[in-house]
């Protein structure tokens, strides 16, 4: 099974914030899920302001050893922007959203804005996992 991760599991995971750090460690072990490159610029940016430049450069580059990230293509981006116009969400969230669709892969995140029921994409809502 094929797993995308958003930038909201990805700060989880960071954090060390129960129950979805915990299960992103255990797929991280068997797998390397994908992630947009607009999530990981988005988890960069959350970062340095909590702690900084270096904090967020060595998060990005820790992370991109356990994740198969990936640049965004025009049909990427075009498809990114038909889900934001469809859906009320952040547009580095309809990345992530795009990214499942295009994989067939089951989205994982936490976020309301991308919990949506009858979706073109697929997810599994991390806060309520144990």
């Amino acid at each position: 099974m094929t797993v995308v991760l958003d930038s909201w599991a990805l700060l989880r995971y960071l954090e060390d914030s129960d129950p979805a750090a915990a299960l992103v460690a255990e797929l991280f072990a068997a797998q390397k899920p994908v992630v947009s490159w607009i999530n990981l610029g988005e988890v960069f940016y959350i970062v340095r302001r909590r702690v900084g430049e270096s904090e967020a450069l060595a998060a990005t580059r820790d992370l991109q050893e356990v994740v198969a990230a990936e640049l965004p293509t025009t049909s990427r981006v075009l498809e990114a922007a038909r889900i934001k116009a469809d859906h009320p969400m952040a547009y580095a969230d309809a990345f992530a959203a795009a990214a499942a669709a295009a994989h067939g892969a089951t989205l994982w995140t936490g976020d309301p804005e991308l919990l949506v029921e009858g979706a073109s994409w697929s997810w599994r809502d991390l806060r309520r996992c144990a």
